[in-house]
């Protein structure tokens, strides 16, 4: 396979605004909701284009999430939009009573998850959210990893029946990801083909597994990069076939250890295939001020944490 290479870098949140606009587009019974931050979710031009379908709900997120839900028996499709932590945590209840239970036809947007969001610290920076939506009956859970992925994946999901949560950030990140890709649901996309160690990333940390790969390759290590956009359903079939002939495999996300995408494999792995797994992610604890590039480097999710838990993986195997 081709090595992966840049040439700008993109908010994946302005995917996911471009990918509204074009959803709304394509379907007239796509609506927008959103809790006093237009411009931070990139709804405005889906709020100037559609003015009769935008509604702006102001600081009320559980009130948004009823309306979403009620939106939905009349045939809408609603797209609610705030912070992650203010899309999960502040409104668990009403998403678990209102969609989930019921299956209601909702996406739930959430921007600036992660360490990532940088400088507005712990009380924004959710690193739970995955975990509380992926717990969910009936709730599809996506991260995307960059500004086209999430553009694919926000017309992908107005498309598909059913809640949904969709993930991304607040960071310039590389663009990689062809523009044109189809985006499948439930379907890992493998970029890098390797015999040695499989690399499970998901969102902003699949770049960096890229990197991480190029440096064990320096090392006579071949590794395999497989994007896991989809948390929920997981391509459990993508996982096993991969580590059937690694032998051995780390996870990488932007996410609490405890109940991220690393937890969702080493299940699948302990059912199936139990082998050697290494995870990078954060360790029990919250976040903090700083630069993004920064807190990742603190925190251990940088590439060199995914080249150091890739050198483990493989020795465990070995031994």
């Amino acid at each position: 396979m081709a090595k992966f290479t840049y040439t700008e870098k993109k908010d994946t949140r302005s995917g996911f605004g471009a990918g509204l606009m074009e959803a709304g587009e394509k379907n007239d019974n796509v609506v927008g909701l959103c809790a006093d931050l237009t411009g931070s979710l990139k709804m405005g031009d889906f709020k100037k284009a559609f003015p009769e379908r935008f509604f702006q709900i102001g600081i009320a997120e559980a009130n948004m999430i009823g309306l979403a839900a009620g939106m939905t028996i009349g045939g809408k499709i609603p797209f609610t939009g705030t912070f992650a932590n203010f899309s999960t945590g502040r409104v668990y209840d009403q998403i678990r009573q209102s969609i989930a239970y019921s299956g209601k036809n909702v996406k739930i947007c959430a921007s600036h998850a992660g360490l990532t969001l940088g400088e507005d610290g712990a009380t924004h920076q959710i690193l739970e959210d995955i975990g509380m939506m992926k717990m969910l009956p009936h709730m599809t859970v996506i991260n995307p990893c960059d500004y086209n992925q999430t553009r694919a994946a926000t017309l992908a999901i107005a498309e598909h029946e059913g809640p949904v949560y969709l993930r991304f950030g607040r960071p310039k990140w590389p663009v990689f990801i062809p523009e044109n890709q189809k985006f499948e649901i439930g379907k890992a996309l493998t970029l890098v083909e390797g015999s040695d160690v499989t690399l499970f990333a998901t969102g902003h940390m699949v770049w960096l597994a890229i990197e991480a790969e190029e440096i064990l390759a320096a090392k006579g290590i071949k590794a395999e990069v497989i994007n896991i956009h989809t948390i929920k359903p997981l391509d459990e079939a993508a996982i096993l076939e991969s580590v059937q002939r690694t032998g051995c495999a780390v996870s990488a996300e932007e996410h609490q250890m405890n109940g991220g995408l690393g937890e969702s494999i080493a299940q699948c792995l302990g059912r199936n295939k139990p082998c050697p797994l290494e995870m990078v992610a954060v360790n029990d604890s919250f976040g903090e001020s700083g630069k993004p590039e920064e807190l990742l480097i603190k925190y251990g999710l940088s590439k060199e944490n995914i080249v150091e838990a890739a050198l483990k993986a493989v020795a465990r195997k070995q031994s």
